[in-house]
């Protein structure tokens, strides 16, 4: 057999996923695109960050969901293509590129990361960014899929299926992290959500004999956000690893010796923005090679340090000694707040800059359905289109559509009140 012929049939791979079952590589570009060292990385990025520490299975990686992503595009281009929306094999390859690329700017516990050790760096900027640089790699063959992601391509429907209220990214991840957690609750019919779909104006609708599905989709959303992604136990692990990583960067600022690696050892010893990621390629590099392990190694050597806010932290998440979280529906009174900080300082014989690494307010915001951003069109028989919010026969969307906040403080459980 020809060596060509050969090495691009070799691309046309089948991955077992345990959520959907066989997923097939479409093309060459998706395959080159995922065997890419920046994709790969996604490998060693775990899709809920610190959920596992309430969740045990909570272990899939981005790398899983960035893949399930893929396989719901391809059902949907073909279920549009079914009603006679024409999407060219060009269009085709430009969302399916856009969907798997979603992710790629995610850093390990990506938001902890986005609050600790890097100034105004979003995921979002850093995805874009990759993607352009990918671009550049190859040759500018992500051109289009660039151009959908951006929203900067005449079929908006396109740039719908990768980023709105009901998007290819959230049909995933709400089944997967479902899946992976065993939340029952987060349950979702994809297959029939996928079918329902259709294009008018273009605008991505759902046909309204699949209204019953997306209404289930919104309620699915609301509970995943209480029971895991902002789960109390869950937000008091991410704001112990966010004050791990800024003392972290304090103490190397301050010129002394942490052990790091070589990935992390740039982001901790340097004062990085944006600005400099836009100006000097080296940060996107550096960016590229971090992934858990190079937080969790540190953090498990650190234990260790003689910095003793430093090696606290590290071993409440070593060891899983989470902090209390109290929570409630009302900001809690500041007289209450100040007797906490107090109680903390004397107990645990703290200066008053050290003891705000052992406490911190947070608050838990969850809102399923926006109507103020891309709505969730609804398309009749007499093909008018009317909002979810108008149309829901079992459910006050209205209501689910309002943000709910909860209010948390959390603290050493060693800490009497």
């Amino acid at each position: 057999m020809n060596r060509a012929i050969e090495g691009k049939a070799n691309k046309r791979k089948i991955i077992n996923d345990p959520v959907y079952g066989l997923i097939t590589i479409p093309n060459d570009l998706v395959f080159d695109l995922i065997e890419h060292p920046w994709f790969q990385r996604l490998r060693r990025i775990k899709q809920l960050g610190l959920s596992h520490y309430v969740y045990p299975s909570a272990q899939h990686t981005r790398f899983q969901h960035a893949l399930g992503s893929l396989f719901l595009m391809m059902q949907a281009i073909e279920v549009l293509r079914s009603k006679g929306e024409v999407i060219t094999p060009e269009e085709e390859e430009g969302v399916l590129v856009a969907i798997l690329l979603h992710d790629i700017g995610h850093g390990p516990f990506s938001h902890a990361l986005e609050e600790s050790i890097v100034q105004d760096l979003s995921h979002e900027e850093l995805s874009l960014m990759m993607m352009d640089d990918l671009n550049r790699q190859m040759g500018h063959r992500l051109d289009l899929a660039v151009r959908i992601f951006r929203n900067d391509y005449p079929k908006r429907f396109l740039h719908q299926l990768v980023s709105s209220q009901l998007d290819m990214d959230r049909l995933d991840y709400l089944s997967r992290d479902s899946f992976f957690t065993g939340v029952a609750e987060g349950v979702i019919n994809t297959d029939r959500i996928i079918k329902m779909l259709a294009v008018a104006g273009d605008e991505l609708v759902v046909e309204s004999k699949g209204i019953y599905s997306i209404e289930k989709f919104i309620i699915a959303r609301r509970l995943m956000y209480w029971q895991v992604y902002l789960h109390k136990t869950v937000v008091s692990a991410e704001k112990i690893m966010i004050h791990v990583l800024r003392r972290a960067k304090m103490l190397a600022l301050r010129g002394e010796s942490l052990f790091t690696t070589p990935a992390l050892h740039p982001f901790l010893y340097s004062d990085i923005s944006i600005s400099q990621f836009k100006e000097d390629r080296k940060w996107l590099d550096y960016f590229a090679r971090l992934d858990d392990v190079d937080i969790f190694a540190p953090v498990k050597t650190w234990m260790d340090h003689p910095d003793r806010v430093l090696s606290y932290l590290c071993r409440c998440l070593i060891d899983r000694h989470l902090f209390r979280v109290i929570i409630q529906d009302q900001p809690f009174d500041p007289a209450y707040v100040e007797k906490i900080r107090s109680a903390i300082r004397k107990q645990m014989d703290l200066t008053p800059e050290e003891t705000e690494y052992f406490f911190f307010e947070a608050t838990a915001t969850n809102n399923a359905y926006n109507p103020l951003q891309d709505k969730i069109r609804i398309l009749f028989k007499d093909m008018t289109i009317h909002d979810l919010s108008e149309t829901s026969e079992q459910l006050n969307i209205a209501v689910l559509s309002r943000s709910v906040s909860k209010y948390l403080l959390c603290f050493p459980k060693e800490i009497i009140i």
